[in-house]
């Protein structure tokens, strides 16, 4: 073969290989595939026209929780249990009665999450920063409540140095298998492990770039960079957090930024894992989207909701994200995420990004407030 020839076949191969390798390219967003589910509906669960939810919670017989955190002074209830499409307070009304110069320790304050495991209990996180400020009288808390007794099981405080009044604890995974529970700080940043059978706890990764929004993320659900009433940017550390099906990996990110990243839950659960140790040990998944939220199902697909995009996504075990559900009139900031046994992700939508907060004291809510699902 003369020299032309080999050219021409040379030239003939790169083609083809481009070609196959331009045909399996997805569309990009750092190391993930988009792609898009189009028959996938919302259905409502549940929606309150006065106040504002953020999270919801599904037991295994299929009853609904929703909680509602003390931020504005538009506040009654802090859980409820949603019968026949009515909050219902709970446990009870005294535990939902707390009033601004009362005792917060046995009383809801400021709740930020609901969570039921897989033993038949509901996790309520307190982060008891009324208006997301300091924590009011070291009233933090978490509270187990029993769902077959509808009583309180145990509730969990933190000393000082794990939860100070900058401390705001926000999500909340349960491992039963191994005894411990993690919570993320959204506030200064961080993850609180707690040890649920001895309630001995400690505040990790405290100064891991990994719990702090990158500043120079634009974070824009509004289509311009979202900005607090003094004219600073909005940025939120650690918020949303998940554990995958096995245990083994606590999955976390920023609030503000599209990053993700994961450690080892062994590295958590050893009190005696220096911070040295645990930095090295956080890895960076790429990027993603901004979300609060996020939740693993049984087969390892992790759920987000894009803020940015008013969707809901899924990212594969092999890290492939795919666009499940957009829809900019229900999807106002979907905030937390909870799986039935029989296969619906149920969504809460906050709509923080329409708070008085960012729109010079006046609320631009597009009212009720919902929750709805979707097949998984």
């Amino acid at each position: 073969m003369n020299l032309k020839n080999i050219a021409v076949l040379a030239m003939a191969l790169v083609s083809l290989v481009a070609c196959k390798e331009s045909s399996k390219q997805p569309k990009q967003l750092g190391n993930s595939e988009v792609l898009t589910e189009k028959n996938t509906q919302l259905e409502e669960v549940f929606s309150d026209s006065t106040y504002q939810l953020t999270g919801v919670a599904v037991a295994k017989d299929n009853r609904v929780f929703v909680n509602y955190p003390y931020w504005l002074d538009t506040h009654s209830y802090s859980v409820v249990e949603v019968k026949d499409g009515k909050p219902v307070p709970y446990p009870d009304v005294e535990w939902n009665s707390f009033k601004k110069g009362e005792d917060g320790q046995n009383k809801f304050v400021t709740v930020q999450s609901v969570v039921t495991d897989d033993k038949g209990f509901l996790w309520v996180v307190d982060a008891a920063g009324i208006g997301l400020g300091k924590v009011y009288q070291h009233s933090s808390k978490v509270v187990k409540i029993n769902l077959a007794t509808n009583k309180i099981e145990k509730i969990y405080r933190f000393p000082e140095n794990v939860v100070n009044e900058d401390v705001y604890i926000n999500d909340i995974r349960v491992d039963n298998e191994n005894g411990f529970a993690y919570l993320s700080n959204s506030n200064t940043g961080g993850i609180v492990v707690l040890n649920i059978n001895t309630g001995d706890s400690r505040l990790v990764l405290a100064n891991s770039p990994s719990v702090k929004s990158d500043p120079n993320y634009h974070f824009s659900p509004l289509g311009t960079e979202l900005k607090k009433g003094d004219g600073s940017l909005l940025k939120v550390n650690s918020d949303g957090i998940a554990l995958t099906p096995d245990n083994q990996y606590l999955y976390y990110k920023p609030l503000t930024d599209n990053r993700l990243y994961r450690i080892k839950t062994d590295l958590l659960r050893d009190f005696k894992t220096n911070e040295v140790v645990l930095n090295k040990s956080v890895e960076d998944l790429g990027k993603f989207i901004t979300t609060d939220g996020m939740i693993f199902d049984k087969k390892g697909n992790l759920y987000l909701g894009d803020l940015e995009k008013n969707s809901i996504v899924k990212i594969t075990p092999d890290l492939k994200m795919q666009t499940i559900v957009e829809d900019d009139e229900k999807l106002i900031w979907p905030d937390s995420y909870s799986i039935s046994d029989d296969g619906y992700l149920y969504i809460s939508n906050s709509q923080i990004q329409l708070m008085p907060w960012f729109h010079n004291g006046k609320e631009q809510f597009k009212k009720p407030f919902k929750v709805f699902r979707i097949k998984i």
